[in-house]
């Protein structure tokens, strides 16, 4: 009996040794959050993070004091925060000693944000004309010049639509300008307001369209790319619409001569009113080649 009591003392004395000296191990962790006047913030969430393990969350009372008990040694990250208001994290070191105090202060912190979603583009991308990003990477040359020839092509389309007002105007005074006759006859002459007007228009009109062409010509190409379906059809009619508005001016100023004196049209200048025609045809086929059945490609603003 004495022998059971003996050893029961014995196993009691060394397990108090055990709890003393872990106890004598773990820490108290305890402190104050406050703002950056010094103002203490009531229910302050506290998060201790061990280098390996759960993190351990406590609230601040209505003082801002926190305590977080039992810590074993070793090095932790401390933070809190509330309503907005962060406190950096600052790294701390936790000792045999039974208590150790930390203050933390918060203040408002941006967050980090999420990078801005990138614009709907404007014009089109290098990859839009079968570039791949190995190609394209680093090449800014190369995508100035795309833009830059999207410019002059949007400029180019504003320009040729405008150029269809005047030229559809010339061909329809075109009757009032013209003589007629009857068997080589002369039955009725243009009052010379008719012919200036008509010619004014003419004018006008040749002067708008190489300004026209002017920003299609001279748009930078892109190399290692190639054009297919209304953009060739285009032009192709812009040979035939070019052409023709080199053509005709000179037709009609031979036809003013001659009207203005008094007489019927003749020769080649009497086909002055034929190639303004063909001509106009061919303009109006070039731009529902690249306006129909798609949108606009040029015309939406920036």
């Amino acid at each position: 009996m004495g022998c059971r009591l003996l050893g029961f003392l014995w196993r009691t004395l060394i397990l108090g040794c055990f709890a003393l000296a872990f106890a004598a191990q773990a820490a108290t962790l305890s402190g104050t959050a406050t703002d950056s006047k010094g103002k203490p913030i009531a229910n302050a969430a506290v998060t201790l993070t061990p280098a390996t393990g759960q993190p351990v969350d406590v609230h601040a009372d209505a003082n801002g004091n926190y305590s977080i008990p039992n810590v074993a040694p070793g090095t932790y990250t401390l933070s809190a925060n509330s309503d907005g208001l962060r406190s950096m994290e600052i790294s701390v070191t936790v000792t045999e000693a039974p208590h150790q105090t930390v203050d933390l202060v918060l203040s408002a912190q941006e967050l980090p944000s999420a990078p801005a979603a990138a614009p709907p583009p404007s014009s089109p991308s290098l990859a839009d004309l079968g570039f791949s990003p190995q190609q394209t990477q680093g090449n800014a040359k190369l995508q100035a010049t795309l833009e830059k020839r999207t410019r002059m092509l949007k400029v180019h389309q504003k320009l040729g639509l405008l150029t269809a007002i005047p030229m559809a105007a010339a061909l329809i005074t075109g009757s009032e300008a013209k003589v007629e006759g009857r068997r080589g006859e002369v039955v009725k002459v243009p009052t010379d307001a008719n012919l200036d007007f008509h010619a004014a228009l003419g004018g006008l009109t040749t002067a708008m369209y190489f300004t026209t062409a002017y920003y299609a010509v001279f748009a930078p190409r892109v190399p290692g790319t190639t054009k297919h379906g209304g953009i060739r059809w285009h032009e192709a009619l812009a040979f035939v619409h070019g052409s023709g508005m080199i053509v005709t001016p000179i037709l009609g100023a031979m036809a003013y001569k001659q009207e203005t004196s008094g007489e019927k049209a003749h020769g080649i200048a009497a086909q002055h009113g034929t190639v303004a025609t063909v001509t106009a045809l061919a303009y109006g086929a070039s731009i529902v080649a690249v306006s129909w059945p798609i949108h606009w490609k040029f015309w939406d603003k920036q």
